[in-house]
């Protein structure tokens, strides 16, 4: 037997604490918090997971390092304010200056004071640009708004640290000069953001149309994507583009390449065809493209004993496109070019990785670690003409190779964003990808990754129909969210913890307004029992656990102000049950879909009759223990569950709580 002790067993057992900030702000709650790092926004980490034993270390560099030419920065002694100051080069020489510069001074979040020299004629454009001036944009305002830790962690400041993590590379805002103007809602993707989910869509020339994927980008934005790629292949694909940037909230991204060899064969792509698509794509207001540049010659060796090649579309026609010409990527070759394109609009870099593998067998290989060093150097570049940058992961990787894959890329392209797809860390589930994925998802988002690219059911399988853009945001909303969490950002378990106290008390009408799916929870709960009371039918009255820590006094469980449940013939009374509202035409079709009700015991759910139960309109349900007693209301619940009552004991005596108390 062990020896109890007087001192606490966190304080015994000793826990992995980093320093990272509890990310709940309910007081007295009895979880030490995270076990990620100390927070490090406006440094290399941001937010970030310890690391195993041989991971690589964060670059030193970041976009300040990669200026244009003509430019320079410098740190100065600290100031007072944290406003820009342009300073009279001609009273105040330097000797960094050489001709015609301007000169700005600002401080950042954390008190540093910078000095930047530039070209007196330039006007930003950009996100980056004009944060590197130390300009806070209006769109940056608005991602402080959206993400109240930036405040949190630098009161009055929370703008300000947006505009430094954006100047150094590791935050990007896709925001299309020209999307602004219809209904985009700025938002920004970066490690010291909370992590994103991207939504894919797209017409193929053997399904779907414009109108369909219209309905599938809203449905998806009312499922948590924060951002959503079209992937058109069929159809009229400049009709459909065009319709879902003038529909969205969301940023948009596309894979330019797609339309830029319709009707046309992939040798036949020359600089005059990606040229004009890309200024086309750009006017309407595309804010990210997806451009393979990293696939080069010297990399398709490694791919030749892949069990399954280049699995990317843009990756493999530019492999072909290179065979067929015996010359470098036209991507990689041109890149300041496109580059020049891209800042006009200030699209941001997606840089595709046109090598991910396909399979457990191909990752973390030769071919796709060649192609992010490549990607690293594009990166450079990028931010030498002023354009921001995300990078794309791979998508099949084993669980033990997650945290490399996010820790090597911060490496290689200087803490700029990480965007995945996934990754899988099974090939065998067909059908259930959106699942074996958002396990993956879960970690790389931990271990660094900034936006989750969601997978559906249908991944493999074929192009994702309405529902299965549902599952995808839901399984990868759940991804998100638990990283964040684990990483500590600040407030990110509030509704989570608001949650835990409406279950507690079981306030059932907040504990679903509060979930992610109301509509879902209330249609599960109601298709066994459709009453609010003090126990639900999966343990019944005696055995609900809940029920008995809220009856506890000594207890907290379920006693926080503010979530008694209310109920009774006129919903005043504390504690007492409450019968809820019929069903909508969504929470009806929820239980279709299960096929666990007849259509026509859903229908008496719609109308708030039980059959079951022998209930009918105007009448209170016999199924709770107000109503009946206790041992009849499980009776009740067991024989509409169809089993029978096999263990017939009330568990309060062996808990010493009188049967017929209450309260103790």
């Amino acid at each position: 037997m062990i020896a109890l002790s007087n001192s606490s067993p966190i304080s015994r057992l000793g826990l992995p604490i980093h320093g990272a900030a509890n990310p709940g702000i309910t007081p007295g709650v009895t979880t030490p918090g995270s076990f990620a790092l100390k927070n490090d926004v406006g440094g290399p980490l941001m937010f970030a997971s310890p690391d195993t034993p041989g991971m690589p270390a964060p670059s030193s560099k970041t976009a300040w390092d990669f200026l244009p030419e003509g430019w320079s920065v410098a740190q100065l002694p600290p100031l007072d304010t944290s406003a820009p100051r342009h300073l009279d080069t001609s009273s105040k020489p330097c000797t960094n200056c050489v001709g015609d510069k301007n000169v700005v001074v600002f401080a950042t979040a954390k008190g540093e004071v910078l000095r930047l020299i530039y070209p007196g004629n330039f006007k930003p454009i950009t996100q980056l640009e004009s944060a590197r001036l130390g300009i806070v944009t209006p769109q940056m305002k608005r991602v402080a708004e959206r993400e109240p830790h930036f405040d949190t962690l630098f009161p009055g400041q929370g703008a300000v640290a947006v505009r430094d993590e954006i100047a150094a590379g590791r935050l990007v805002i896709p925001a299309n000069i020209n999307h602004l103007q219809h209904k985009l809602d700025p938002m920004a993707i970066g490690r010291a953001s909370k992590t994103k989910v991207n939504a894919n869509m797209g017409a193929s020339p053997v399904s779907s149309g414009t109108d369909e994927e219209v309905e599938k980008l809203k449905w998806a934005e009312k499922w948590g994507a924060d951002t959503v790629m079209d992937l058109s292949t069929g159809g009229d694909l400049d009709a459909c583009r065009d319709a879902i940037l003038r529909n969205s909230t969301v940023p948009i991204g596309t894979v330019p390449i797609y339309s830029m060899i319709i009707g046309k064969k992939i040798e036949d792509l020359d600089w005059p065809t990606i040229e004009s698509s890309l200024h086309h794509q750009a006017k309407q207001g595309v804010d990210y493209f997806t451009i393979h540049a990293g696939v080069r010659r010297a990399h398709l060796k490694y791919v030749k004993n892949r069990l399954i090649g280049i699995v990317s579309r843009g990756g493999s026609l530019l492999a072909k496109w290179m065979l067929v010409h015996n010359q470098e990527n036209i991507m990689y070759t041109r890149w300041e070019e496109i580059c020049d394109i891209l800042r006009q609009y200030d699209v941001t870099f997606s840089i595709g990785d046109g090598l991910r593998p396909g399979g457990l067998a191909d990752a973390t290989d030769d071919a796709q670690l060649a192609e992010l060093e490549t990607l690293g150097e594009l990166t450079e570049r990028a931010w030498r003409k002023g354009v921001q940058v995300m990078i794309e992961g791979p998508g099949h990787v084993p669980f033990d190779q997650i945290e490399y894959n996010a820790k090597i890329q911060r490496t290689l392209c200087h803490g700029a964003p990480f965007y995945v797809l996934g990754p899988l860390v099974t090939d065998m589930f067909p059908g259930y990808d959106h699942i074996t994925s958002c396990i993956g998802a879960t970690s790389m988002a931990y271990h660094g990754a900034a936006m989750l690219c969601y997978v559906t059911p249908k991944e493999h399988l074929g192009l994702p129909k309405k529902d299965d853009v549902k599952q995808g945001c839901i399984a990868y909303k759940i991804a998100a969210h638990a990283a964040d969490i684990a990483l500590g950002i600040p407030g990110t378990r509030d509704r989570d913890d608001e949650l835990t106290k409406a279950r507690a008390a079981l306030n059932w009408e907040k504990h679903f307004e509060l979930s992610f799916d109301p509509d879902t929870a209330r249609a599960y709960h109601d298709e066994d029992l459709d009453v609010d009371t003090d126990f639900c039918a999966m343990c019944g009255h005696d055995w609900c656990s809940v029920r008995i820590s809220k009856e506890i006094q000594e207890f907290a469980s379920g006693k926080a102000d503010g979530f008694e449940r209310m109920g009774g013939a006129d919903g005043d009374k504390p504690g007492a049950p409450k019968k809820s509202a019929a069903l909508t035409a969504e929470q009806q079709e929820i239980l279709a879909k299960r096929g666990v009700l007849s259509p026509d015991e859903i229908h008496k759910l719609a109308s708030k009759t039980k059959k079951a139960l022998n209930v009918h309109v105007g009448e209170k349900a016999t199924c709770h223990s107000d109503y009946v007693d206790p041992d009849a209301a499980k009776s009740l619940i067991e024989q509409k569950a169809g089993r029978e009552v096999l263990v017939p004991l009330d568990v309060r005596p062996a808990l010493g709580i009188a049967k017929e108390d209450r309260v103790v």
